[in-house]
Formats: C-alpha cells, sequence, structure tokens
C-alpha cells in the first residue's frame, strides 16, 4: 500500500497563507493526476485542485484566484499554495496520486490528511 507524506497545515488568521506539501514514493512507475481533497465536519470531501502530468490543472471554484498548484514529475511531489485564506477554507487536506503502481498495477493512493484552521 503506497502512502503519500503530507505536511505544511497549521492555524492561521483569515486573509494569511499556508503551502502545503505531498511527496510519493519514488518506486511509483507513473503519476497521472496528483492532487489535492478537503474535508470539513460534516461535509463530503471535495476537491481542491489537481495537476495531470503535462501540468494541465484544474481548481475549485471557490478557492480559484487564491490557490495554486505544483507538481514535480521527477520528484513525485506537488505542492498548494494557498493565500488569503478564508474561514471556509478550514479542512483536513487530503494529498491523491492516481496513476500507475507498476507497468501492470494502477495506482490511487491517499494522504494522512493535514489540519488546515483559518480564524476570523
Amino acid at each position: 500500500q503506497v502512502q503519500l507524506m503530507e505536511s505544511g497545515g497549521g492555524l492561521v488568521q483569515a486573509g494569511g497563507s499556508l503551502r502545503l506539501s505531498c511527496k510519493a514514493p519514488g518506486r511509483i512507475f507513473s503519476i497521472t493526476d496528483m492532487g489535492w481533497y478537503r474535508q470539513s465536519p460534516g461535509k463530503e470531501r471535495e476537491l481542491v485542485a489537481t495537476m495531470s502530468r503535462d501540468s494541465t490543472s484544474t481548481y475549485a471554484d471557490s478557492v480559484k484566484g487564491r490557490f495554486t498548484i505544483s507538481r514535480d514529475n521527477l520528484m513525485n511531489t506537488a505542492s498548494l499554495q494557498m493565500n488569503n485564506l478564508k474561514p471556509d477554507d478550514t479542512a483536513v487536506y487530503y494529498c491523491r496520486a492516481v496513476g500507475m503502481l507498476t507497468t501492470s498495477g494502477s495506482l490511487d493512493a491517499w494522504g494522512q490528511g493535514t489540519r488546515v484552521t483559518v480564524s476570523s
């Protein structure tokens, strides 16, 4: 089972910034999509931002213009720069990697989650 390693969560005031980082093991054959999801209490997990291997990015409408996803295909890492944070951004953020673990085995791995709390 592949475990992604996340870091960078914390407590910040509204209007502040945080940067989340995620690293996947190097033994993965290929990562097609790498991105971030979040889950608030009582809500379903939702997509925040993802980036494909060719650098095509997708963002939730609620974070467009404030969050930026980046990715390093060689290092199997992804980052999420979060600016102008709002209390509604408070959630546990999860990294996800989708692709091929081996030439014949698929990959759909998640991190353990990192908590982001934005105070008003």
